[in-house]
């Protein structure tokens, strides 16, 4: 059965381009290994925002990780449903780079042009990340 879960966070460090460079090759070849797609996002404020899409037990199992993960601070659990079919299917992890974002996308969802997620319902959080991989600020999800 494949799940959706999408969940927000905020990072114990600073988030710059190493770690995010890090965290995508870690969660790159996790995600090949146990058929999970998603994309990751991150926002001012060391805000984290991360769709994750796969069969139940292995999303389940990640997360539960991420939890535990001293790392992550806050994880705020926006979203879990059984789907039918994933949305990100191209993504072993995306990154949305919110550098090339229109700040109106975000402003659509949100009551700032500065995401943040924690103050997003599920459906609105997951209409933003829809509408960010429609206006191409994805970046490329399966590394090199």
């Amino acid at each position: 059965m494949l799940v959706r879960l999408l969940y927000a966070s905020r990072s114990s460090e600073e988030i710059d381009e190493a770690l995010v460079t890090s965290i995508l090759e870690r969660s790159r070849k996790y995600n090949l290994e146990h058929g999970i797609t998603g994309i990751l996002c991150t926002a001012p404020g060391n805000v984290f925002l991360q769709l994750l899409e796969g069969g139940r037990t292995a999303v389940n199992a990640l997360y539960a990780s991420i939890v535990k993960d001293p790392r992550h601070r806050d994880v705020t659990l926006l979203d879990y449903a059984e789907i039918s079919e994933r949305r990100f299917a191209s993504w072993r992890m995306g990154r949305v780079n919110l550098n090339r974002v229109n700040q109106g996308s975000i402003l659509r969802f949100s009551e700032s042009p500065v995401l943040d997620p924690f103050t997003m319902s599920g459906p609105t959080a997951l209409a933003l990340l829809e509408e960010l991989t429609s206006t191409a600020a994805i970046v490329s999800g399966e590394g090199s």
